[in-house]
């Protein structure tokens, strides 16, 4: 009865749910702050990607969203393009359009 009563952060209420502090401390309200702020540096990001210079901006990296537990960082894709064809298959003119080198 009185286990209902206790606050959610205490190492009691924590046993019983079977999680951590850490995992205690990731709130609703602070997933969705770290939400807000990954898609606002995601957006800065495309901005000046797609608003600067290319040859300053090429080798820009996009930001890592902030860590949060249980969930796992997610690897980011190269932007290679790889093609089996021969010399002439169009791999220049394709990764020119979308922004990555092309290889062969």
């Amino acid at each position: 009865m009185f286990l209902r009563y206790l606050p959610n952060d205490s190492a009691t209420a924590r046993q019983v749910r079977g999680s951590t502090a850490d995992e205690d401390e990731w709130t609703l309200d602070r997933q969705l702050l770290a939400s807000a702020v990954d898609a606002i540096r995601e957006n800065t990001f495309a901005t000046i990607r797609l608003g600067g210079d290319p040859k300053k901006t090429a080798r820009l990296k996009p930001p890592d969203p902030i860590a949060r537990p249980g969930v796992e960082v997610r690897k980011q894709k190269s932007n290679v393009i790889r093609f089996g064809g021969r010399h002439g298959s169009g791999a220049a003119q394709l990764a020119g359009v979308f922004g990555g080198a092309a290889y062969q």
